[in-house]
């Protein structure tokens, strides 16, 4: 199997995007540490993986505190001696128009999205350099061109994208690529909140006339941390259907 024994870290893996990542990984043999805030969500994804014998274990963490991913990583090195990818997935949205928008809900996402990035990214470095490998892929979002109501969210996957292309220059001689996969409308837990006719909108916005899946970003994150991609650092993947292209 391509990734077999390498050791994932997946942020935000209780569901949607990041437990399909998780499964992907691991059904391609790598050992996958499946973090998230919700404890209960992770332990159900681990459960499921297990029983499929493939090499999964549940972790909560709450990527904003350095402390606690800290301390994650520190255990994911005593058990394994390595740690070779990070997903970095988990986020959060807290939409209104800029002048309706809270100083909380503000300040809540940009902890989490861009913050709850930049420290697990600075976690893993140093492992990483140690074994002359690693992949560190983040998660931006077609949104970061600007998107109405989104001030917050959309601010915050600009800067992650900033981050990542400064970490591929910083990395890029230690044999470490950094890229960032920028998806848009995703048929995930998030998105089924939204309103039928919200949606029907986002549907008339995809040249390919479907909502993405999350094995259509799995799949990505999967490419990304392949060989075939070993001379792939510092890029914004958009998968979108195409979406980006009219915006």
């Amino acid at each position: 199997m391509a990734l077999k024994d390498r050791v994932v870290l997946v942020t935000g893996a209780g569901r949607g995007i990041g437990a399909t990542t998780a499964k992907m990984f691991a059904e391609a043999g790598a050992k996958v540490v499946c973090a998230d805030i919700n404890v209960d969500f992770v332990d159900e994804v681990v459960e499921e993986l297990k029983t499929s014998d493939l090499k999964a274990s549940a972790a909560q963490v709450d990527v904003a505190h350095k402390d606690q991913v800290a301390t994650l990583v520190g255990q994911i090195l005593k058990k394994y001696d390595r740690l070779d990818i990070l997903i970095n997935n988990a986020g959060i949205t807290r939409d209104a128009l800029a002048m309706k928008m809270s100083e909380e809900h503000w300040d809540s996402v940009v902890q989490v999205n861009l913050k709850g990035t930049w420290i697990p990214c600075q976690a893993v470095i140093r492992p990483m350099r140690k074994n002359r490998w690693g992949r560190i892929i983040n998660t931006a979002s077609i949104a970061a061109r600007g998107n109405p109501g989104q001030a917050n969210y959309s601010a915050t996957k600009g800067a992650v994208i900033s981050l990542t292309r400064t970490l591929a220059l910083e990395l890029a001689t230690s044999g470490i690529t950094v890229n960032c996969v920028a998806p848009g409308a995703i048929m995930t837990p998030m998105l089924e909140k939204v309103p039928e006719k919200t949606r029907e909108v986002f549907i008339n916005r995809i040249p390919v006339k479907r909502f993405g899946t999350p094995e259509d970003i799995a799949s990505t994150h999967l490419f990304l941390c392949s060989e075939g991609a070993a001379y792939i650092t510092g890029q914004v993947i958009p998968v979108d259907g195409g979406m980006s292209i009219g915006m």
